[in-house]
């Protein structure tokens, strides 16, 4: 469906619900103004209807979750049929069945090596399992990460996360685990506005830090890296960059891990977003798109890193009530042949790509767009105050939020500055879908 506004949004039921949530949760968890948000009732494919009944184009995928399209009947039906048979299982006890089914199919579809996993619940849980992973396997217990990353929020995870805005509340608990180095973001680096003089650059402080005494890197045995950087702003790294950390890696007896929580399963055209520069980790991070919508996340390794793990006693060192859970299992599994059967990694790649292309024509002279950049169906508008001092322009990107609210589009803010307003559709977006919301966001634009 395209866009069906029947009532200026927030309406009525979304207000009255707004005002009920703040009497009942945490007033960190979620924003609350006059003009956001609006609650969802229901989601098919590219669309979501509100509890006023309007309906939206969605080009946030429910936060890059739903690539296969909201409540796809093929997930549905698996979910279902499993719901009936097996809700929970014993996942490190008495394992379900499907258990084995889902981690097969995991290292079917996972880059070369990559064959044995944990199974978590959320991508933070899985970067946890990772970092464990790479501590027992190298006996070192840090690790090099990135500024603008974002690995999720548990303690590991927002200690190996180079956002400082989400660290800073808790830094006197966090763990020492994580050195960072500037990530290769031409646009805003500090190492020059040339791509590839940025990515070489960048490698060479990454060499520095690793190999010089007194630069707080000492007991580091990983990197920890995203392909493409998600909630710091879809930043795509110049082409050398994941070969270099590769060979650094390899050069020194480092593990490099992908976090491809945000990126696979098709997210930038490719069922991981490492395969676009030939660069396989030796552990990878997924979740989000794994399912379409079910709660579920993994940490994969090569068979030599997993071994490292010793084996079960009858006490897991770690693990958790819900691993494996038969619901997420079943879901994945339904929406990793979904991906397959109807081709929608390829679709994300060519619709991204025109999607793209269609952004880059309409604000190559726009006075308050700096870049649009992306790859696949994960893109990004980098708004600034002025093109010259490339200021960033944060209440741009909120504005642009609530005008295509308003006008029946979803999108999203992010980036380490909050200016930059961050695409990613589910991928069975139609083409006049995507027509439509292209011109709406023209329209907004130009009204900037």
């Amino acid at each position: 469906m395209l866009p069906r506004v029947r009532v200026a949004p927030p309406g009525p039921e979304s207000r009255r619900l707004a005002a009920e949530l703040a009497r009942v949760e945490s007033p960190n968890v979620t924003y609350l103004g006059d003009d956001f948000p609006v609650f969802w009732d229901e989601a098919r494919g590219a669309n979501v209807r509100d509890v006023d009944g309007n309906v939206y184009v969605d080009l946030t995928a429910a936060f890059a979750v739903a690539g296969p399209g909201h409540a796809h009947p093929r997930i549905v039906a698996a979910v279902q049929a499993q719901a009936e048979k097996l809700m929970h299982g014993m996942g490190d006890v008495h394992p379900p069945a499907i258990k084995v089914d889902l981690l097969r199919a995991l290292a079917g579809v996972a880059p070369g090596g990559l064959s044995r996993a944990v199974l978590a619940s959320s991508g933070a849980e899985a970067v946890e399992a990772a970092l464990k992973t790479a501590a027992i396997a190298t006996g070192k217990p840090r690790v090099l990460a990135f500024h603008g990353s974002y690995h999720g929020l548990t303690y590991g995870a927002l200690a190996a996360s180079g956002r400082e805005d989400f660290r800073a509340p808790f830094a006197s608990q966090l763990p020492r685990i994580a050195a960072f180095a500037p990530y290769p973001y031409a646009y805003r680096s500090p190492f020059g506005r040339d791509a590839r003089e940025v990515g070489d650059a960048t490698l060479r402080y990454v060499e520095y830090l690793l190999d010089t005494p007194g630069t707080a890197t000492e007991g580091i045995g990983a990197i920890l890296v995203e392909p493409v950087q998600g909630r710091g702003g879809d930043v795509v790294p110049p082409d050398g960059f994941l070969p270099g950390l590769r060979r650094i890696c390899d050069q020194r007896g480092l593990l490099l891990i992908f976090d491809e929580i945000y990126t696979g399963f098709g997210r930038t055209g490719r069922w991981f977003a490492g395969e676009h520069w030939g660069v396989t980790p030796d552990i990878l991070c997924v979740g989000k798109g794994m399912t379409g919508g079910m709660p579920f996340a993994a940490c994969i390794g090569t068979g030599a890193v997993m071994e490292a793990w010793p084996k079960s006693k009858g006490e897991a060192i770690h693990t958790s009530t819900f691993l494996g859970h038969p619901l997420g299992c079943a879901a994945a599994l339904a929406s990793i042949s979904v991906l397959r059967d109807e081709r929608l990694v390829e679709r994300s790649a060519e619709l991204g790509a025109r999607i793209l292309s269609r952004l880059g024509e309409m604000t190559e002279d726009h006075p308050r767009v700096g870049e649009v950049r992306g790859l696949g169906m994960m893109i990004g508008i980098e708004l600034v105050r002025d093109r010259e001092t490339r200021e960033p322009a944060p209440e741009l990107a909120g504005r642009i939020v609530i005008e295509t609210l308003r006008r029946g589009i979803l999108t999203l803010g992010g980036g380490i500055h909050g200016n930059v307003l961050s695409l990613s559709p589910p991928f069975v977006l139609t083409d006049e879908q995507a027509d439509a919301a292209l011109a709406t966001l023209r329209d907004v634009l130009e009204q900037l």
